[in-house]
Order: C-alpha cells, then structure tokens, then sequence
C-alpha cells in the first residue's frame, strides 16, 4: 500500500529554479533507495537522480550533474530534488519511484511511481 507523490512542478525562466519534493505515504518500509526520471513529449523516462536509503550515495544523470542536488528527510519521510540552472530542455514531467536494486539508470529497477509533476522552463 505504499505510495508515492511529487509536488513542487511549475513554469520559470531559463536559469530559475524549483525544488520537487516526494513524498511517501501508506504502509511505507524503512530503508528503501528513491529515483528521479523525467519524461518529455514523445520521450521515455529519462533517468535524472537517485539516493539510497541513508542519504550518503547518490548517482546523477550527466545532464543534471552541477545543477541538481538530490537529498531526503528521512523524519518527513521525503525526498528532494533541487533544480538550479534549469534549461528549457528540462522541461519534462518529473516523477520519482523506489529502486529496488540500487541506484541505475534503469527503469526497470524501481517500483511505486508517483503521478508526477510538471516542470517547465521558458527561454
């Protein structure tokens, strides 16, 4: 019965930023990795960021490297991602999910999506 949900998503200039946050709820498990994937019109999901479940690894797609940090609260019982720089190219919906495995690039390897959130950037 565990859940997922993002918020945070809206429209800001190039150069602005957003902090998306998930958040989890239900009968969450302790200890779980969580991903960050996008998905822009006619793309799949594209992998973003990832985190395990202490906080003290993380993996970064190249094109967010510098620009994002990911983060979690574990007494909140979410996780963050801080967007700074954004490009128009960021624009996607972005959606988080817990990995089952690690922290890959793949899909495949995470459960639980959230519905997303909407995060566009305008030049």
């Amino acid at each position: 019965q565990e859940q997922l949900a993002e918020s945070g998503g809206g429209t800001v200039q190039a150069g602005g930023s957003l902090r998306l946050s998930c958040t989890a709820s239900g009968r969450t498990l302790p200890n779980f990795n969580v991903g960050w994937f996008r998905r822009a019109p006619g793309k799949g999901r594209e992998f973003v960021a990832a985190i395990n479940w202490s906080g003290t690894d993380t993996n970064y797609a190249d094109s967010v490297k510098g620009r994002f940090t990911i983060s979690r609260d574990s007494a909140e019982n979410t996780v963050y991602l801080q967007m700074n720089s954004l490009k128009p190219e960021d624009t996607a919906v972005y959606l988080c999910a817990r990995g089952i495995y690690g922290l890959g690039p793949n899909p495949f390897e995470y459960k639980n999506w959230g519905q997303g959130t909407q995060v566009t950037v305008s030049s």
